[in-house]
């Protein structure tokens, strides 16, 4: 089996949440999606588990966080072009979520934005060209 990321997060609207993070290009897989929970696909490996907050508190004795008010985590997700990281920021926004939630970073072999999911999460798309970033090294 690979190694694989179950990214779990909690979010307020279930359904709103489903339909961002379709929108960003994530396939729900309905074998572990119920009215309480909805696991969407990002690649072979990488799913983000969305939970609703009271299903997310039988996992945890903690508090859970109000991600408009504090960040605990940015998630980076690798893109294939600069483009790439553009269109998934657009669909970001037009689907309910905020782009470019600080500048985004142009540092020439590698280009990176933030957007925010409806919840508060934070997600940077980053593309990078592997060989001009260890020509740098």
């Amino acid at each position: 089996m690979p190694k694989m990321i179950f990214v779990n997060l909690p979010v307020k609207d279930l359904a709103a949440a489903t339909r961002f993070y379709k929108a960003i290009g994530c396939e729900q897989n309905m074998q572990f999606s119920n009215e309480q929970a909805a696991m969407m696909v990002w690649s072979d490996t990488i799913s983000f588990m969305l939970l609703t907050h009271d299903y997310f508190a039988t996992f945890t004795s903690k508090r859970i966080a109000d991600a408009q008010q504090t960040c605990q985590v940015l998630l980076c997700l690798s893109r294939d072009s600069r483009e790439d990281v553009d269109a998934i920021t657009e669909a970001a926004a037009a689907a309910g979520g905020k782009a470019d939630v600080r500048a985004p970073i142009d540092m020439g072999f590698m280009y990176n934005r933030a957007f925010q999911d409806p919840d508060g999460h934070v997600f940077e798309p980053v593309w990078m060209d592997m060989a001009a970033a260890q020509a740098t090294a």
